[in-house]
């Protein structure tokens, strides 16, 4: 009875520590650039763009597609920057627990 107790209580514990991860993650943002800085893109931990700086000298006509690839390449940094962000964090949380390989978190 004395284990379920810990246990129990180890749980409780690490659903405050899941609570604070997932606000820490969402506070988190991270901007990625293609074009040596010409285009950035800032992304919220959530994956939600929340800038987006194109540099003027890029505005030509010719170049929209050029344009269009330089947005994705930076916003694909961000996204990946944030993913790293997350594992970091979420690696942090669950250090000495003994998760299955391939289980999700945050969930």
């Amino acid at each position: 009875m004395k284990d379920i107790l810990g246990m129990m209580g180890k749980v409780k514990e690490m659903q405050g520590k899941m609570q604070t991860l997932q606000e820490e993650i969402t506070a988190t943002e991270a901007t990625g650039q293609s074009a040596g800085g010409l285009v950035q893109v800032t992304l919220s931990g959530k994956s939600e763009m929340r800038s987006l700086k194109i540099d003027p000298s890029l505005f030509k006509e010719d170049d929209v597609e050029v344009l269009e690839d330089l947005i994705l390449a930076a916003h694909n940094d961000a996204k990946s920057k944030i993913e790293t962000a997350v594992q970091e964090k979420t690696k942090e949380l669950t250090a000495g627990l003994p998760i299955p390989p391939g289980f999700k978190l945050p969930f």
